[in-house]
């Protein structure tokens, strides 16, 4: 009984933070950006939850002219699993870096699991973050650990994601690994998922030699496919039921005339993704597992990025 439970848990983390994140890069997406832009009304107001940090008019004058400019921006995105009683941890957690003067954008998954230093906390797993201090100490650390900004993020708990996938159509996804999952096959090519199929494809994690790093590349795929997708005037025409799913579920601190100014000065960076990999090994400590990355790999990492938004 308990392993069932555990098994809808584990199935609930996966549904609630695709979609939202399909919603936000919609913000970005294609042709039909001017139509989402005159549906969303209300909603972006449910969803706007600014950081502290975001009340300082330093901070504001920042951001104002970083859009006003159109300069390289970084968004944190989060996929946070809560529950009655518990605070959760960010299960999902990538870095976006736009770049709209050469029309690119980097997207790297981090995995949960990494060591690094959460301030005022000490060394532990980087989801741990959320469960000590929410999102402010996420962007807090994951500053730290790669010393790059973040400009803004999107937090993500919901129950939408099949329900999402299928809203826009499903996605078209081009697969490396023939494996299985729940009663699915995935052969090696161009493979059409739809809400359930893609739900399985990112979920399976022990049948991948390369265990979370295979599952974070297929978040990745599925996340560019729906991008793409959500461009079709086909998905767009759907868009009230993808605000219907989305509800109040999503969390972020762009506002609406910022969102704005990322659907007309953004959207092409998704034309152009760069997936960057986040390289490290498993290790045991006082019998916690960790994945450990070299202060190399965090300086490369660091320097891509960083050299990213400075190109022009």
């Amino acid at each position: 009984m308990e392993s069932r439970v555990k098994s809808k848990r584990k199935k609930k983390k996966w549904k609630r933070w695709v979609f939202g994140v399909i919603l936000i890069f919609l913000f970005i997406g294609g042709g039909a950006a001017y139509y989402i832009w005159d549906k969303i009304g209300d909603t972006v107001e449910t969803m706007h939850n600014p950081l502290s940090r975001d009340k300082d008019p330093e901070r504001q004058k920042e951001l104002k002219n970083l859009l006003k400019d159109t300069k390289s921006l970084n968004i944190l995105l989060l996929g946070v699993d809560e529950r009655p009683g518990d605070k959760g941890r960010s299960d999902t957690i990538i870095l976006m870096s736009l770049n709209p003067k050469i029309d690119k954008m980097i997207m790297m998954s981090i995995p949960r699991d990494t060591y690094v230093n959460i301030p005022d906390r000490g060394m532990d797993k980087i989801n741990h973050a959320y469960a000590f201090g929410g999102t402010e100490l996420t962007l807090q650390t994951v500053e730290a650990a790669f010393d790059v900004p973040i400009h803004f993020y999107a937090k993500v708990n919901m129950e939408g994601f099949k329900q999402g996938i299928d809203a826009i159509g499903g996605v078209q996804v081009v697969n490396d690994l023939d494996f299985s999952q729940d009663g699915k096959h995935f052969p090696v090519g161009e493979i059409q998922l739809n809400g359930d199929e893609a739900l399985k494809y990112i979920r399976m994690r022990k049948g991948d030699p390369r265990g979370d790093m295979g599952r974070n590349d297929r978040q990745r795929k599925v996340i560019a496919a729906a991008m793409k997708k959500g461009a079709s005037f086909s998905s767009i025409t759907k868009i009230n039921d993808i605000f219907h799913i989305l509800g109040n579920n999503v969390e972020t601190n762009l506002k609406k005339d910022q969102m704005q100014k990322l659907l007309t000065s953004y959207r092409s960076t998704q034309n152009n993704i760069e997936m960057l990999e986040v390289k490290g090994s498993g290790s045991m400590m006082n019998g916690v597992w960790y994945y450990v990355i070299s202060d190399t790999e965090f300086n490369h990492l660091s320097t891509s990025i960083k050299n990213h938004m400075k190109k022009n």
